[in-house]
């Protein structure tokens, strides 16, 4: 069992220092891995935690390889379709090298739509970039000169140099749509969706495991995971009541939202990741939604009350 926290590069007031001290914190506490997100433009009135102020991950992850000394270093995720895939497997391949070996990577296709319109790039082309530019990634940390005609990407040639630590880094699709699904068991190293309940975390699991054997490919069982929203407090209403104004909004239904967060004490928070450890997950990003000044205390408490126990399993 696996479980990191994701890090709230995002929102007012954005203080260097406090996001250097959660890092630090992390790492001191036992936690696996930070994790960064990804929006260049979004809908101001989706939640708090979607706020256009927000730092971009890939000049998070070289910062946070500076500040940690042993934490794995993740994406969750990088919306990949309106990136170019050189440039992105060139920085990605640095921070790694300059991690130690830290880095995991997630990608999506993204889902506002608005983004890519902004940027220029068709929103109905998202899936088929996304399948090329982690070809051609792939093929840039592994090969020495990589020549690719596809739809979208042309290289003639090109090398990526330095070449990544790992050989090379796990590439994990984020997403549950059957898309996703199919994207992971044609291309993935894991999978980690977000706001998806339980029961369909299980039956995406068994999908993917499906599809990947009919692509005479094999996810391995322990790279399966979410992100989970959660709050801690001495009651699920405290717990709530402090989560609200950071709940994101617009990506599923408040049926959903109830079933894929945690907000109470440390047992309900434990018992959320045990049901998706039912499912076959064992990887987790768990999500503190709170104001900024509380995040070290919800850090404490996570790792003295509820980490312990899966990280003995």
């Amino acid at each position: 069992m696996k479980l990191g926290i994701c890090l709230p590069h995002y929102g007012r007031p954005i203080e260097p220092s406090r996001l250097a001290q959660i890092a630090a914190r992390a790492e001191e506490m036992g936690l696996d891995s930070i994790w960064v997100t990804d929006h260049v433009i979004v809908p101001r009135d989706i939640s708090l935690i979607y706020r256009n102020d927000m730092l971009d991950p890939l000049a998070m992850l070289p910062w946070l390889a500076g500040v940690t000394e042993r934490i794995a270093l993740g994406t969750s995720v990088i919306v990949l379709p309106y990136r170019s895939p050189l440039p992105v497997a060139k920085l990605l391949a640095s921070v790694d090298v300059l991690s130690g070996g830290r880095l995991i990577v997630g990608v999506a296709v993204g889902w506002v739509e608005g983004e890519f319109e902004a940027l220029n790039v068709p929103f109905r082309e998202r899936g088929r970039r996304t399948d090329e530019a982690i070809r051609v990634i792939r093929m840039l940390w592994t090969q020495d000169e990589v020549t690719f005609h596809g739809e979208f990407y042309k290289l003639d040639r090109i090398s990526v140099l330095p070449k990544p630590w790992q050989n090379p880094p796990p590439i994990w699709i984020g997403g549950k749509s059957e898309a996703a699904q199919k994207r992971t068991a044609r291309l993935g190293d894991g999978w980690m969706p977000s706001f998806i309940t339980p029961d369909e975390f299980r039956a995406g699991v068994e999908r993917v495991q499906e599809l990947a054997a009919a692509e005479e490919r094999e996810v391995p069982a322990d790279h399966f995971g979410t992100l989970i929203n959660f709050a801690l407090a001495d009651s699920p209403e405290a717990a709530a009541a402090m989560a609200g104004p950071f709940i994101p909004r617009g990506r599923v239904d408040e049926a959903t939202i109830r079933q894929c967060t945690a907000f109470g004490p440390p047992e309900v928070v434990a018992g959320r990741i045990e049901d998706y450890v039912k499912g076959g997950g064992s990887k987790f990003i768990l999500r503190p939604l709170c104001p900024p000044d509380a995040m070290l205390d919800q850090l404490a408490r996570l790792s003295a009350e509820v980490i312990p126990a899966f990280h003995a399993r």
